[in-house]
């Protein structure tokens, strides 16, 4: 796995499918911020919780110009599934065999438990804010929202 990315580095390029089918590309969000959240398995009862809790705030994200994605090893359908349950308005990444997951350098729980760590990239790519807590799940939102107002701040 690569070393984990850090505040200030360059994020690498994003191009997976989502629960339909749709790829979704980094290099295409036109000038808008990322909130990039990997999660370790969907339905699961902090998965659900954070997932829902970006639900909640997913209009006021994209009022302050970001696009949120979720990001698991969980197949299309699983995906699909999930999102359709909690009316998530948001996509979800399939990330088959957690090449992107290693990509960023997402670290594993007791080797076992794929890692929760949430990005805030920037319109150039760079991210900016980094927050990795397995447990609170619904404070990804929260740290993600404080970072957006960082960055309207600059």
């Amino acid at each position: 796995m690569a070393s984990a990315l850090n505040i200030g580095d360059r994020a690498p390029l994003i191009a997976l499918a989502d629960q339909s089918g749709t790829e979704r590309r980094s290099d295409q969000l036109e000038g808008k911020a990322l909130v990039l959240f990997f999660y370790p398995k969907d339905d699961t009862p902090g998965c659900t919780m954070e997932a829902c809790a970006f639900r909640d705030s997913y209009a006021d994200l994209q009022a302050m110009g970001a696009e949120v994605w979720g990001v698991s090893g969980d197949d299309a359908a699983s995906h699909q599934r999930f999102a359709q349950r909690h009316n998530l308005p948001y996509p979800l990444l399939v990330d088959k065999g957690n090449q992107l997951r290693k990509a960023f350098g997402v670290p594993s729980v007791l080797g076992l438990l794929p890692g929760r760590v949430t990005y805030v990239i920037d319109a150039n790519g760079v991210i900016r804010h980094v927050f990795n807590n397995l447990l609170d799940g619904p404070a990804h939102r929260r740290e993600a929202i404080e970072a957006l107002k960082a960055l309207q701040q600059r």
